[in-house]
């Protein structure tokens, strides 16, 4: 709804009467900033001045979430949310729903896939107004953020055939497009417009490596007019490039789902009153944040998909006549579609495991149990039973998760076709990352836009490249680099025995305290060091040795008490590169080595649960006889790399056990 309380659109008249009038379900694929909102507010208003009952929106994020309350608000309706960061407030919301004095509820699939509260909010479901599904490309198998609880719970709430039902996305090719509507029902009416957005300037700046890219970066804060967001692919890169940026001089805060709700919000907050010159983001900002003047969006690494790219670049530019979107491809990117092209896809092997681990079992049982049982990592099992939720095979329940008797028929032609339909996204991000044509045209065909064609705009049709070009500062460079090598890697210690080992290894975990690691993936101010990891084994050159120590006379400072002895992890791969980096640092710090570990037996299995790794490793790791520990002052605990951290959390406890007051881990290398 604009500011004169008027629907300036011809089709977003046309979504409001069949909302209203003919009570119809209405599919609006329309571009960001096209006023899809403006639409269910209208809707809202006049059903609930014709006596109808409340609107129920279900909205993906918490920030879309809380930009829709304030617009809501702003068109004379009340409205609340209940998410998880307002538990306590929860009661009095849905009282005021109950008793008609809120307007808009807005919810969460994953809150409303739960079974006590699906059973408070099914009596508003049956008395909704009017039912609004936001981001509705999230309840497709074919969409580029396809989310199972969206689906499955779609289907409950599109089930009564007289309340009007709106579902809205941005970000929708055909086969989207196609498939939300059959899940609508088949007399939907689909109001489909030109995704293209003129207002945006794309651009593509190809091989550039890693120093360049952050250096590339901090220039161009320097030029792009107003603020904007900076997209990485993982939540350490958020605070590498925010930390780096924040030593240049630039005010920039770093965002990510494992933040605080408080502390997402306040950011989102201080990037809509510009603030911040930028936020260092992961995709958790992305649908639905709402700032209509965000000036420029750049993208440090490839997203997997046009669609997706386009979902996240849409936030720039929506009141504005000019904001820049730059993509600055990584390395790494080919590797992340991979892993994100089958994460959501099921394994039938697993399939079975999970549907023969709850019928055996006779009970319900939590994805950790299950995990323990099967032999499938946690988040493949959680993604895994949402899926098979969706078709009825198993259900949710207060104590876990129960099968139902209804079989999952696994549907091996459509897994096929949605792996094919990534991997030519795949295909034209790739052609989009290297230039090879108009980009704004990509995204168009990528989006089956009824009107693809060259833009006149971007940097491959005008030649032209977005603030300083390619002009990169060498001193960026430099400064990025030694940035870096000084950033601390924190290696944070498990905390609790996964569930199945039985004895005295359960629960809480006396083992490593927080230790150290000389860099993180693919760190581009440590190339050599990676290299060396990966390779064959041999001593670590001078100039990584000097970076480790580098990193102990930083970390130093937290230490409670200085070590009083260096001990090797008895090392299957590298164990002439740990001896000798022990023996450095024990020379450096004038410490003694105890070689108090060894491994015996198979090497533990790799890509395998946390049960059954530690028991291999409880197995295959002991302490050798005879050893004698020192019980005053920390050992530092000394290995190649570390992953899961369960390797150096057993190897820890059992020096704990044998005597030892602490134990500090360091290592060359943390993998992702």
């Amino acid at each position: 709804m604009t500011g004169e309380g008027v629907l300036p659109r011809d089709d977003q008249g046309n979504a409001v009467r069949a909302l209203v009038a003919d009570r119809s379900r209405v599919l609006v694929v329309q571009a960001t900033g096209w006023g899809k909102s403006a639409v269910y507010w209208a809707a809202t208003s006049a059903i609930r001045s014709l006596g109808g009952g409340p609107t129920l929106v279900v909205s993906p994020l918490l920030a879309l979430m809380r930009d829709q309350v304030k617009a809501a608000e702003g068109a004379g309706l009340t409205a609340k949310t209940i998410n998880s960061t307002n538990v306590g407030e929860w009661n009095a919301v849905m009282q005021g729903v109950e008793s008609g004095g809120v307007d808009v509820l807005l919810v969460s699939p994953e809150r409303l896939a739960n079974p006590t509260f699906a059973r408070r909010i099914g009596p508003v479901i049956e008395r909704a107004g009017l039912i609004v599904i936001d981001e509705a490309h999230c309840i497709s198998d074919w969409g580029f953020d396809f989310r199972p609880d969206y689906q499955r719970l779609s289907k409950v709430l599109v089930a009564s055939p007289t309340t009007p039902v709106l579902a809205t996305t941005a970000t929708a090719n055909s086969r989207v497009t196609d498939d939300v509507a059959r899940q609508l029902g088949s007399s939907t009416v689909v109001l489909r417009g030109s995704l293209a957005r003129s207002s945006l300037t794309l651009s593509v700046m190809p091989g550039l490596g890693p120093l360049e890219r952050f250096a590339w970066v901090d220039g161009a804060l320097d030029l792009l007019p107003g603020s904007g967001i900076i997209y990485v692919p993982t939540v350490a890169e958020t605070e590498r490039m925010t930390g780096f940026l924040s030593a240049r001089g630039h005010v920039v805060a770093a965002y990510s789902g494992r933040l605080e709700a408080e502390a997402r919000e306040r950011i989102e907050d201080d990037l809509r009153a510009n603030r911040l010159k930028a936020v260092v983001a992961t995709s958790a900002l992305g649908m639905g944040y709402d700032k209509p003047d965000l000036g420029f969006c750049l993208h440090v690494g490839s997203p997997d998909s046009p669609v997706a790219y386009y979902q996240q670049v849409g936030r720039a530019g929506r009141a504005i006549d000019r904001a820049e979107a730059v993509l600055l491809p990584a390395e790494g990117d080919e590797r992340l579609w991979e892993f994100f092209a089958t994460a959501s896809i099921p394994d039938p092997d697993n399939v079975a495991k999970v549907l023969a681990a709850l019928t055996d079992n006779g009970s319900p049982m939590s994805v950790a149990e299950m995990e323990s049982v099967i032999g499938v990592r946690r988040g493949r099992v959680e993604s895994l039973v949402k899926i098979m939720a969706v078709e009825g095979a198993v259900e949710r329940v207060a104590e876990g998760w129960r099968a139902t008797g209804v079989p999952y028929v696994y549907d091996q032609h459509k897994w096929d076709a949605i792996r094919a339909a990534r991997a030519a996204e795949a295909d034209l991000m790739r052609s989009y990352a290297g230039g090879l044509g108009c980009l704004m045209e990509f995204l168009q065909r990528a989006l089956d836009d009824p009107d693809p064609g060259p833009c006149g705009r971007c940097s491959v049709c005008t030649g032209d490249l977005p603030a300083q070009g390619y002009a990169i500062d060498p001193g960026a460079i430099t400064a990025a680099r030694i940035y870096l090598r000084g950033a601390d890697v924190v290696i944070e210690p498990r905390k609790l025995w996964p569930r199945g080992l039985g004895g005295r290894r359960s629960g809480k975990i006396v083992g490593a305290l927080a230790g150290r690691a000389l860099l993180y993936a693919d760190a581009p101010e440590w190339r050599e060091a990676a290299r060396s990891i990966a390779g064959p084994d041999r001593a670590l050159d001078q100039d990584v040795v000097d970076g480790v120590i580098a990193v102990l006379s930083r970390w130093r400072e937290r230490w409670q008490a200085r070590p009083v002895a260096v001990v090797p992890m008895p090392s299957r791969h590298h164990s002439r590169l740990v001896e000798d980096l022990a023996r450095r640092i024990a020379e450096v710090g004038r410490l003694p080595i105890i070689e108090a570990l060894e491994a015996v037996g198979p090497p533990p299995p790799g890509d395998v649960p946390s049960a059954p790794r530690v028991q291999a490793l409880l197995a295959g790791l002991r302490l050798r006889e005879g050893v004698q520990l020192p019980t005053e002052g920390p050992l530092l605990l000394v290995d190649d790399s570390y992953r899961s951290g369960w390797t150096m959390t057993v190897a820890a406890s059992l020096l704990r056990e044998a005597g030892a007051g602490a134990v500090l881990p360091l290592v060359v290398h943390q993998l992702p």
